[in-house]
């Protein structure tokens, strides 16, 4: 994963940026919670199949809906650091308003591409949720979990509206730094940022808060 920094600034692109990014940390955290969960299941799963030859029933159940949860949730909150896979080599070179027309083009691409699952998504849960779909072992009911999957991209969406409006205020004013998106950092800027955090000081000899 790519090291990101993100501008900040007193607009109200930046304010939005910074109140969906608390609601995209929370969903995250949430997700962190159910790996961590799992974990415990997995381990409670194999002890009492092993030691009391009491296995949790629906094991597999629950492990299928609760892997949407962590597969999903925290897709926004990636997005937000600049953590997704890109094929930047072309315009990893181009510099001022030609990469921010680069980004607005691909961003808005995603969005529409998102657009179209967010839509998907949620016919699955409708017709889930209508025909009372459910898992085979114990019969739990899938709606919840398909309903995640449009809800996490609707939160992927607006932080892409973000984003894209971020790329379009610097490609208008021709900015240097664009507000609320991610910047990659070098291999300097990463390593300089780690040791500051790792000593609690800056490199020039300033304290940090």
């Amino acid at each position: 994963m790519a090291s990101t920094s993100v501008r900040t600034d007193d607009s109200t692109l930046s304010w939005a940026d910074r109140q969906l990014f608390r609601v995209e940390s929370t969903l995250n955290l949430m997700a962190g919670l159910v790996v961590f969960t799992l974990m415990l299941l997995a381990v409670a799963q194999i002890l009492g199949r092993k030691i009391f030859n009491a296995p949790i029933p629906g094991f597999i159940d629950w492990v299928e809906q609760f892997m949407v949860v962590f597969a999903f949730l925290g897709v926004a909150y990636c997005q937000r650091l600049g953590g997704h896979i890109r094929m930047d080599i072309v315009i990893g070179k181009a510099r001022g308003r030609p990469l921010w027309l680069a980004e607005v083009v691909s961003v808005a691409l995603m969005m529409l591409v998102i657009s179209a699952l967010i839509y998907g998504g949620f016919l699955h849960f409708e017709r889930a949720l209508n025909i009372g779909d459910s898992t085979i072992d114990i019969a739990l009911p899938t709606w919840p979990a398909k309903l995640i999957v449009p809800v996490a991209l609707g939160l992927l969406w607006l932080r892409l509206l973000v984003q894209l409006i971020g790329y379009g205020r610097a490609l208008w004013n021709g900015e240097e730094i664009p507000v609320a998106v991610p910047m990659i950092e070098d291999a300097a800027a990463i390593a300089k940022r780690e040791a500051e955090e790792t000593l609690g000081e800056d490199l020039d000899g300033e304290a940090r808060p």
